[in-house]
């Protein structure tokens, strides 16, 4: 294709916030907090309307480079078409030299933000809040995503001895930095309701050196399995109370 051709398509496609994918011989630079080359080969350019900008190989998912929200400018140089991102804060810059170019396909594309997402921790967690006594009998709610100084306890629970219970929730698989997290929780609201707490770990599984280190630090683990459905997600054995007065 002619480089002429592509620098005006690409502009346009710019202007009119399409996205934009280009496929050709290219080499790429970048700088900002840090700096990378990337020698010449074919690889794909992907240019969003939000000023994303992606450089693709035929390997793996994720791009091989990228910025988001840049500027995105285009010139002719020596036979080859040269596309520059660029921002200012921070002050990042990255460049593809074009010598050819095999394809370019620009689109319209809806920008709508109508994901949503089935089986998140905040909806298992509304489900929980309907009846902790699942987990424990007598475990009564206090409050939900409680705001300490540095994070948020999913649920704050109240057991039938007056302790509190800090419960940290996962969709996934709890990991190490789950149980330090829980522990930090709970050591956080300890301090700050001078009472007696527990910390409570909940999620499908759980990795063997998480659980070495739940243990060492004497927290619990409940394990749960939930089904993911459209338009809700449901915890298996999970049995949701009858309505009270006030709610019908």
């Amino acid at each position: 294709m002619e480089l002429s051709f592509v620098k005006e398509r690409i502009e346009h496609a710019v202007l009119c916030k399409q996205l934009a994918n280009i496929v050709g011989t290219c080499y790429v630079e970048y700088w900002g907090r840090a700096a990378s080359k990337l020698p010449k080969g074919k690889r794909l350019l992907m240019i969003k309307g939000d000023g994303s900008f992606a450089i693709h190989q035929n390997r793996l998912l994720r791009p091989t480079n990228y910025m988001m929200g840049s500027t995105i400018g285009c010139e002719l140089s020596d036979d080859t078409l040269i596309i520059t991102a660029s921002k200012l804060h921070p002050k990042e810059t990255m460049k593809v030299i074009f010598y050819n170019v095999d394809d370019l396909q620009s689109y319209e594309m809806d920008e709508a933000s109508d994901l949503r997402l089935f089986g998140s921790e905040r909806e298992l967690s509304d489900q929980l809040m309907q009846d902790l006594s699942f987990l424990e009998a007598g475990l009564k709610p206090l409050n939900q995503e409680e705001v300490l100084r540095k994070g948020l306890v999913d649920i704050l629970a109240e057991d039938k001895e007056g302790r509190l219970v800090v419960i940290e929730l996962k969709r996934r698989q709890a990991d190490f930095n789950a149980v330090q997290q829980l522990k930090r929780y709970m050591d956080q609201v300890q301090n700050m309701k001078g009472k007696k707490t527990r910390g409570l770990l909940i999620a499908p599984e759980i990795r063997k050196n998480a659980r070495e280190l739940l243990e060492k630090y004497g927290l619990e683990f409940f394990a749960i399995d939930f089904e993911v459905s459209n338009p809700s997600t449901k915890i298996k054995g999970l049995q949701k109370k009858q309505k009270t007065l006030f709610e019908l």
